[in-house]
């Protein structure tokens, strides 16, 4: 479903992106490790074809993001970082836009809008303008938005940041539906012990280049240390091993 193809990104003499050249499968959920600076969001402007690579692409779904811009976006749906909302729509009104882009059906489309409004806790407030909203539930919005066209591949750029914790629960049991319905995550967070429990497989990045990949299992027993011992060992003390830090990874 998706396919790294030798991606790197130059910005003069600093490489950002190292040559990523690995595949995730349909349905799976892929968590993306890094520190600051890494070359994760970096990595994901790539993906999502908001950012030229200086050599190499990404496949999504079988089309090249470099050759087949339009057909590839069609497949995903995206929650950046920093979500850009229209704060002078109502909540309504931005899914409708937002399905409108994408060319849903007007009858599903309204499905859709209120499934979702209501999915996310949003309806009481759907026809409230979006700048009357808690920076809370700008993210549910938006991450609603990113679902609205039913996309075959979601790709989610932090996440959980700003959500409470019952927004947080939801989030995570809705991403869990949704890989067991087909769909592919690709999920950079900071949050380690969301990792853990919802990815099937993670990568790490680090100064650009991809320093592990595999289960936790696998992570824990053929990177971090083959002994009996490595099996107790947490996402957050793996991420660690690899990276050699005691920061926040963000």
């Amino acid at each position: 479903m998706i396919r790294f193809v030798k991606l790197r990104k130059s910005f003069g003499a600093l490489r950002a992106v190292d040559d990523l050249d690995f595949a995730i499968e349909t349905g799976e959920v892929f968590g993306f490790l890094g520190r600051n600076g890494a070359g994760k969001t970096t990595t994901i402007r790539m993906m999502m074809g908001l950012l030229a690579p200086t050599s190499g692409t990404v496949i999504l779904g079988g089309h090249d993001i470099r050759r087949e811009p339009e057909a590839a976006k069609a497949l995903a749906g995206f929650l950046p970082d920093h979500p850009f909302l229209y704060d002078r729509l109502t909540g309504e009104e931005l899914l409708r836009f937002v399905g409108g882009l994408y060319r849903v059906d007007r009858r599903e489309l309204d499905r859709r809008t209120h499934e979702l409004l209501e999915e996310f806790g949003l309806e009481p407030r759907a026809g409230e303008l979006i700048e009357t909203y808690s920076h809370g539930m700008k993210q549910r919005l938006a991450l609603a938005a990113a679902l609205v066209h039913r996309p075959r591949l979601l790709v989610l750029d932090e996440p959980m940041v700003g959500m409470d914790p019952q927004g947080a629960l939801a989030l995570r049991r809705r991403l869990g539906d949704l890989a067991a319905s087909g769909v592919t995550i690709f999920l950079s967070t900071h949050s380690l012990d969301v990792a853990e429990e919802l990815c099937g497989r993670i990568g790490i990045i680090d100064r650009g280049r991809l320093i592990a990949l595999g289960s936790l299992e696998e992570l824990r027993r053929e990177h971090v240390s083959p002994s009996p011992a490595a099996n107790g060992l947490s996402l957050e003390e793996v991420f660690l091993g690899f990276t050699g830090t005691a920061g926040i990874v963000a």
